[in-house]
């Protein structure tokens, strides 16, 4: 398990909150956070998102201090970084039954029944490769 933060400081704490205080970097959170990790390219087809807002909220979120990337091949998988996964657990919960965000679940387990999202790729192709 990964390094938890004992307590916040208030300006990592402002700084958190701010990058919570939007409703896109929102969604990317809970897909994120209910989902492991997610690909850019995944985002932008869940969200319906172009792929320079996806990427600006993503890197605003990164220098936020809230995510953290893992690339393979072509792809870029964002995590929410161990360190301040308990307060944006936190957050989410009170927001966890908006519809909207209820909305973009239900697109990623469609696209991921489908086989449709870059991480089935990569099982695909790593069984392939055995």
């Amino acid at each position: 398990m990964g390094v938890r933060l004992k307590q916040f400081s208030l300006d990592l704490g402002a700084q958190i909150f701010l990058a919570c205080s939007d409703t896109s970097r929102l969604r990317i959170l809970n897909l994120i956070l209910h989902n492991g990790e997610m690909c850019i390219s995944d985002l932008e087809r869940i969200l319906d998102f172009t792929q320079a807002k996806t990427s600006r909220h993503l890197i605003y979120l990164r220098n936020s201090g809230i995510l953290t990337v893992r690339r393979h091949n072509q792809w870029s998988f964002y995590q929410i970084k161990d360190e301040v996964s308990d307060i944006v657990k936190q957050m989410v919960q009170f927001i966890r039954k908006d519809s909207t965000l209820q909305h973009d679940q239900q697109i990623y387990e469609t696209l991921f029944t489908n086989r449709e999202l870059a991480l089935n790729k990569l099982k695909i192709r790593s069984l392939g490769s055995l």
